[in-house]
């Protein structure tokens, strides 16, 4: 048992990731973990199920590990949300400290399938986290679930009902991650604005306030941010992102730039409200990235109604702009509802694919010749490393090291990322 080699691979989001962060330490106290899922007799798939394609390529990957002789659990929000039979063994994301199980049962022949219903809080398991050290980045996750019910969202069926994890837990998981040499702490969560909001006497800016007070050279990021939960804090958020240690980064995703599309979604919010929440956080900063999400083809979604999340985008020029084609997951409301013919859906994608990239370039370039202090943290391709400015924004540079601050001016830019050069200061 002990020389049995194990991999595991990690889709979609950063919440996942910490799963996999969890499950690596677990796995490496009984099992061999390996970095090569060729040389493995077990792969873990920490998988994803937000639309269909991913789950399409999910279970390929598992038909594909299987036809060369490798055992395969399937760990993540997949086996709640469609038919696994094709893995030998199952884990979903509240049953991940039962990982080390789920690989022994496996070892001996039995099948363990372990979808049990309940709520853990994964900051206790913090001590056990096997992270990544290709880079300086370390993910810290808050909470699990939402509070949402989303027409479209599959999601919710695997993660559940928020359950927010103890703050001063969390405190703790970043002072280790910062003694450890982690520089960017990302906090993660299905929606962080909802922390505390399970009847608890905190909330997001509190825990940020918190974080603050560690000692150290560190940045946080926080993650998305649904706008009926941002707004009810927003003073308050405003407030806590002062702190130098808060990247001034903010995840938003709006959807629909038509209130009458957010509704069929029951997202409960509207456009106002979102333009409201970036508002107030231009006003009290120079340099603030904004990111947000849209889904183009939702059911019923008119030309107009299209058209309204152009108009959106133009107005309120996001950095970035995660654009998703509606794909009907089995279960949901949405699913019921009359989709709409692929080619609709790619042709709106590309329009306002082109649009956010024009946007982009548009945002970058008033960024060229300017200089700022930026974090490196992690290598990028041929010889380059990713650093970010304090307000995120990615800056590509040569002959550096992660971890460490430098001085830089932006010497070139795309839509999507700043160049620059280390000055002397």
């Amino acid at each position: 048992m002990e020389n049995c080699r194990v991999y595991i691979e990690t889709y979609g989001c950063t919440s996942n990731q910490a799963d996999s962060d969890i499950m690596r330490g677990i796995i490496k106290r009984r099992f061999i973990l390996s970095d090569d899922s060729e040389k493995s007799d077990i792969v873990v798939i920490n998988s994803c199920g937000v639309v269909e394609h991913t789950e399409r390529k999910i279970l390929r990957r598992i038909d594909e590990l299987k036809k060369k002789g490798k055992k395969v659990v399937l760990a993540g929000c997949l086996p709640r949300i469609a038919d696994a039979n094709g893995a030998d063994s199952i884990v979903t994301p509240d049953n991940l400290e039962l990982i080390g199980d789920v690989i022994g049962a496996l070892i001996d022949g039995k099948r363990l399938n372990l979808d049990r219903r309940k709520k853990i809080d994964k900051s206790e398991l913090r001590c056990i986290k096997e992270r990544l050290k290709e880079n300086k980045i370390a993910i810290v996750s808050i909470s699990d679930g939402c509070l949402g019910s989303c027409a479209y969202c599959a999601t919710r069926f695997a993660r559940g009902r928020l359950f927010s994890f103890k703050p001063e837990n969390i405190v703790e998981e970043v002072k280790e991650a910062v003694s450890q040499g982690f520089k960017e702490i990302q906090l993660t969560s299905q929606d962080t604005a909802a922390y505390g909001f399970d009847g608890r006497s905190y909330n997001l800016a509190d825990l940020l306030n918190e974080i603050s007070k560690i000692e150290g050279e560190f940045r946080v990021r926080v993650g998305m941010m649904n706008p009926n939960n941002a707004i009810e804090i927003l003073d308050e958020l405003v407030d806590a992102f002062k702190s130098e240690k808060i990247f001034k980064f903010i995840h938003i995703p709006v959807q629909s730039g038509d209130n009458g599309v957010i509704e069929r979604m029951n997202r409960n919010y509207t456009v106002e409200e979102f333009i409201e929440i970036v508002s107030a956080f231009r006003r009290e900063f120079d340099d603030i990235t904004l990111s947000t999400d849209i889904i183009v083809g939702f059911p019923g979604e008119t030309d107009e109604e299209f058209t309204e999340s152009c108009r959106l985008i133009e107005k309120v020029k996001p950095d970035i702009v995660n654009i998703t084609r509606f794909s009907p997951r089995k279960g949901t409301p949405a699913s019921k509802m009359k989709d709409m013919p692929d080619r609709i859906k790619k042709e709106r994608s590309r329009i306002l694919t082109e649009l956010a990239m024009k946007i982009g370039e548009e945002n970058n370039k008033n960024h060229t010749g300017k200089e700022y202090r930026v974090l490196v943290t992690k290598r990028g391709k041929k010889d380059t490393f990713l650093s970010r400015t304090d307000s995120y924004r990615p800056v590509i540079l040569k002959g550096v090291e992660p971890g460490k601050f430098y001085h830089v001016r932006i010497v070139d830019f795309t839509f999507n990322y700043l160049r620059g050069k280390v000055v002397e200061k």
